[in-house]
């Protein structure tokens, strides 16, 4: 049985983390830079762990029975996914490539940490999906269990995290070409404004 909701937890979480959002373009964009990869990687795998893990410990519960909470999650969600996606269009329409060669400007690993912070932990849409979603499902399993779910959904973070930005690092040649990089910002932005239409009709919706 433990084995069963560690797999649940591994597959919610997998289905959630996967879907592009602001956090993942960041780790791509950060992957095909070739520019402190590791720690992004590692920085955004610690904070969903940590996110995860509040969540099911009652973090999810008490947001999810307070409707200011919800309401400032969901319509400060959709204010930064609006502003993200027409960030991504507007990059898109842009004549340059992504830059990724020695002229790109040097980013320090303090300022990278600084950034991968910013772009996770001040997009509410990352707490609705590790603290209220995440952490109001397993927070209804006994305690053996939720630990069991909760590893699963870490686990999930883990593995996506670490292909997405070492696999970009990797075929960085490719994904960098201008073409290329121009069909991610256009898919970027497309997901980042169709989300941020959903969470404004769920907001409407609970009004």
């Amino acid at each position: 049985m433990t084995t069963q909701v560690f797999l649940s937890g591994l597959g919610l979480g997998a289905s959630l983390i996967m879907a592009i959002g602001a956090q993942n373009a960041h780790v791509l964009r950060m992957g095909v830079q070739r520019s402190h990869v590791a720690l992004t990687v590692a920085a955004c795998i610690v904070i969903d762990v940590a996110l995860i893990g509040a969540g099911v410990a009652g973090a999810g519960a008490l947001i999810e029975g307070s409707p200011w909470l919800m309401a400032l999650a969901r319509w400060g969600g959709a204010a930064f996914l609006a502003w993200y996606g027409l960030r991504s269009w507007r990059q898109m329409l842009s004549a340059n490539r992504l830059d990724i060669g020695a002229a790109a400007t040097p980013r320090t690993a303090t300022a990278a940490l600084a950034s991968v912070l910013a772009m996770s932990l001040l997009n509410p849409h990352v707490y609705l999906d590790t603290v209220v979603l995440l952490g109001s499902i397993g927070g209804r399993y006994p305690a053996l269990e939720r630990t069991a779910f909760s590893a699963g959904a870490m686990t999930a973070s883990l593995l996506w995290f670490s292909m997405l930005g070492f696999g970009a690092a990797r075929f960085a040649g490719v994904l960098a070409r201008p073409a290329a990089w121009k069909c991610i910002e256009a898919l970027t932005g497309a997901v980042m404004l169709l989300l941020a239409g959903s969470l404004v009709a769920d907001g409407l919706a609970a009004l």
